[in-house]
């Protein structure tokens, strides 16, 4: 990370408040079991739900042939994970690197007080996995086609321009959309989500945020015109499994630099009283060599998902664009 981007996203962590580190809602304690279903016979997937993990999106080249893990050596990747983002160990790696200070005091390290990556990785039918991404086998994400590679650069080329030109969530227009979706991936904090389910729609509440996803259960998409920040979900079930279908995003919304053509197919199953597994399936032919797949469990939390409250004054816009004006200003 160069030097120039530090000074000029000075303040970016200032945007977002979040729950207090023992505010989150935890894992919740419910013993697996029988599913309990709707009064229209489909499994229930209401509830708070956490996918915070370990796992990486993509597979560690030290595990470039294991998409599993045995406990005993998972339990040793979590270990150093953890000591990583360790804030109270004044030699964690991280904090470290910051270059002044130690423990809570380390320049550059107090963001790790938000983190909530959870403490273990996603356990998929009984075993530990090292990529969230399970198609292609490799666990990584497909080559990006040249042409989206030039059009994401000559999107950010004058990112500092003026306040439009920044990312949505700094804006506090939707979350970072790998949380919002879909697809819904875990990031470093906030990985809580309230379902509330009925008959014609499934709501899910985004605690990164607070945005709020409907599913229309049996609906169709609108005209290609239509563009939304979070696309059109439209869902119907197959067997136990919610599929849900989502098209009509906007072109701002660049999940991993994806474009207006983004179709993701999303499929939720309640495998036990404590999980929701949960498989998503990103295709744009504009932007990937083509279509993957990622699978990993939402995990009962105890509620209530507290509210998310993006800056009001979003001072660290006013940082963000100053160090910007401030480098262009020096003698080069």
């Amino acid at each position: 990370m160069n030097s120039r981007f530090l000074a000029a996203t000075a303040g970016f962590a200032l945007i977002f408040t979040a729950a207090l580190p023992g505010q989150a809602p935890k894992p919740a304690a419910v013993k697996s079991g029988k599913i309990t279903r709707t009064p229209d016979g489909h499994p229930d997937l209401q509830g708070v739900w956490t996918n915070a993990t370990l796992t990486p999106m993509e597979r560690p080249t030290q595990y470039k042939d294991k998409a599993t893990l045995p406990d005993a050596e998972a339990k040793a990747y979590e270990q150093k994970e953890l000591d990583v983002n360790n804030i109270d160990k004044p030699d964690a790696p991280l904090l470290a690197a910051a270059g002044s200070g130690s423990g809570a005091t380390a320049v550059g390290g107090y963001n790790n007080l938000f983190m909530d990556r959870g403490s273990e990785l996603a356990r998929v039918d009984g075993v530990k996995r090292t990529s969230l991404v399970i198609d292609p086998a490799d666990g990584r994400v497909p080559a990006m086609l040249p042409e989206a590679r030039t059009r994401n650069a000559s999107m950010f080329r004058n990112s500092f321009n003026n306040v439009k030109d920044r990312p949505l969530a700094e804006r506090c227009l939707v979350g970072f959309s790998s949380t919002s979706g879909p697809p819904m991936m875990p990031v470093l904090y906030n990985n809580n989500y309230q379902i509330i389910q009925t008959a014609d729609v499934v709501m899910i509440l985004v605690e990164m945020n607070h945005d709020a996803r409907l599913v229309r259960i049996n609906g169709t998409h609108p005209p290609a015109s239509v563009h939304q920040w979070l696309g059109d979900s439209i869902g119907h079930w197959e067997g136990d499994t919610l599929v849900v279908d989502t098209t009509n995003f906007n072109d701002q919304t660049r999940f991993r630099g994806t474009a207006e053509k983004l179709h993701v197919i999303e499929r939720f199953t309640r495998v036990d009283s404590n999980t929701i597994l949960y498989k998503a399936t990103i295709d744009d032919p504009s932007t990937f060599t083509k279509a993957w797949t990622m699978e990993f469990p939402f995990v009962a939390a105890q509620g209530p998902v507290y509210e998310y409250a993006c800056h009001e004054g979003n001072y660290a816009m006013t940082d963000i664009l100053g160090g910007a004006r401030k480098l262009e200003g020096e003698p080069k």
